[in-house]
């Protein structure tokens, strides 16, 4: 990572695998904040290249961060639960390697979301006994800040127009179903909620409560904020429904932006979390995929902030799924998002 930037903001390989990035300005201490980035199926830490350096070159004072590559490339084909553990493995190592931190956050792109909703619940950290009911438990003993995914299958890949690519036809969707596994191997079947470990309901469904010593909500509770930017269009990977964790009656009309900082975000909510008795109610006489209500009446337990972006009008768009990142440099239309995300990012 570098370039232009190279006296703000430096970069190196850690040992454990994957890059740090922080800035080199003199301050009067070092970042506390640790800000974990991880990419997508079969990426790399380049694909936040981007996005670290305008983190650093702009919170230089605040935040150190790390792009995971404990996944990369044909890694994220081994299912989200192996993601999760490698990931957190190399979380643990590097916060071992710096105790001077204090603070955390996630900012992951695609499946790399569902492997850090996978780590932090390996990470969790139950509150001291005898500590105020109010109090939150921690991500390996660090306080938990951001919880950011963009461009995250949530309620996975298997519900009708969730992957674009199969443009709503229920025949292709029930093929890829049966074949998804012979190109996305355990991954596929985890997103497509054809697994069946041991007899025990699809991976995604469990991820939406506590399970076992896998502390799922607990975790992404332990949040001061919790953050999904979607693509409501033009993404043909991932639909704008999973990503959002919404039901189809709940997705909003898009105006255009009028914003001249934000182009592309045309549309900001806040969702509440809903209590167990509600989201029961949600479910009565609902003709959704039951699997997909499951998790979305889960995940909507704990509050939400919601960002929809649109590259409608990019030259771009075809390849929203990867703009919204940053991924490339030569394709920089997300750039307004990365802005959006570093702005509103509470420290």
């Amino acid at each position: 990572m570098g370039g232009a930037d190279d006296a703000v903001v430096r970069a190196e390989e850690s040992v454990s695998g994957g890059v740090d990035v922080w800035s080199d300005a003199v301050s009067s201490h070092a970042p506390d904040h640790l800000l974990v980035m991880v990419h997508g199926i079969l990426g790399s830490t380049a694909d936040w290249q981007y996005g670290a350096n305008e983190f650093v070159k702009q919170l230089p004072d605040d935040v150190i961060v790390h792009c995971s590559e404990k996944n990369a490339s044909m890694l994220t084909l081994d299912g989200v639960d192996v993601m999760g553990e490698r990931l957190a493995d190399e979380v643990l190592d590097v916060i071992s390697r710096r105790p001077e931190l204090t603070k955390i956050s996630f900012l992951a792109h695609s499946v790399g979301g569902l492997a850090a909703r996978y780590a932090i619940a390996k990470l969790y950290r139950h509150p001291n006994a005898g500590s105020d009911e109010n109090t939150k438990g921690t991500i390996c003993g660090l306080e938990a800040i951001n919880f950011i995914t963009v461009a995250t299958p949530h309620l996975g890949s298997r519900g009708n127009k969730q992957v674009p690519l199969l443009f709503g036809s229920l025949a292709m969707e029930k093929v890829a179903c049966r074949v998804v596994h012979w190109i996305f191997r355990r991954t596929g079947k985890h997103l497509f909620l054809t697994d069946d470990d041991e007899g025990q309901p699809p991976l995604l469904q469990r991820m939406v409560e506590d399970h076992g010593d896998l502390y799922f909500i607990s975790a992404l509770r332990a949040f001061k904020r919790r953050v999904v930017y979607a693509n409501a269009d033009c993404d043909h990977i991932v639909g704008w429904r999973t990503s959002s964790i919404r039901r189809n009656t709940e997705l909003p009309e898009l105006a255009v932006s009028s914003s001249e900082k934000y182009p592309h975000i045309v549309h900001e909510e806040y969702s509440e979390g809903t209590d167990d008795e509600k989201c029961q109610d949600s479910m009565t006489g609902c003709n959704l995929d039951i699997l997909e209500e499951k998790m979305v009446t889960g995940l909507r337990r704990i509050s939400w902030e919601k960002v929809d972006v649109s590259f409608h009008s990019s030259i771009t768009s075809f390849a929203a799924h990867s703009i919204i990142q940053v991924k490339y440099a030569f394709m920089n239309d997300g750039a307004d998002v990365i802005q959006h995300i570093i702005d509103h990012f509470q420290l």
